[in-house]
């Protein structure tokens, strides 16, 4: 007979490894992503040496990238009763972790690329005619369209997920 836990242990550094090639996709680095992929799955919170050892890091990798998702608000620390190691733990609900994401690329990446697309359109708002003219109206389609989007993204991460689930098959179909 297959142990159980091996079979989950294994399917889980499948996953760990694969998050972390995923990450990196996404514009944050693999071992910031593993140790999200690690803390996710893990059934309790887990400590800095236990996360180094698994995952194979340094103690200032481990401590910067776990900083990195505290400031995210992907991962909390943990107060355990008679213990002084400070002990980690992910959020588990997708949806949380969804809504929690797309604010903080928000705030990190559209933000600041919303606010250059604003200066360049009102920068060249006077141009005459020809390519000038050509580049404001370009600044300020991509300005309408980056706040339609984050107009829908604000929407939708305001909703239940069951709604926001509802909304979207609506959408789609």
């Amino acid at each position: 007979m297959k142990d159980e836990t091996a079979t989950w242990e294994t399917s889980r550094e499948e996953f760990i490894a694969q998050w972390g090639a995923l990450g990196s996709n996404w514009g944050i680095n693999r071992t910031m992503a593993q140790i999200h992929a690690l803390l996710m799955t893990a059934p309790e919170s887990m400590h800095t040496e236990e996360i180094m050892e698994r995952l194979q890091v340094s103690r200032g990798n481990a401590n910067t990238n776990l900083r990195e998702l505290v400031g995210w608000g992907l991962v909390r620390g943990v107060v355990k009763k008679g213990e002084r190691r400070e002990y980690f733990e992910a959020e588990k609900d997708v949806w949380k972790m969804f809504i929690t994401i797309a604010r903080e690329r928000k705030r990190r990446e559209l933000d600041p690329a919303l606010s250059v697309l604003k200066n360049c359109a009102e920068q060249t708002k006077e141009e005459p005619a020809g390519p000038g003219k050509d580049f404001h109206k370009q600044m300020k389609e991509l300005q309408e369209f980056v706040e339609f989007g984050m107009k829908v993204s604000d929407t939708v991460s305001g909703m239940k997920h069951s709604s926001a689930l509802q909304w979207a098959m609506r959408l789609l179909s």
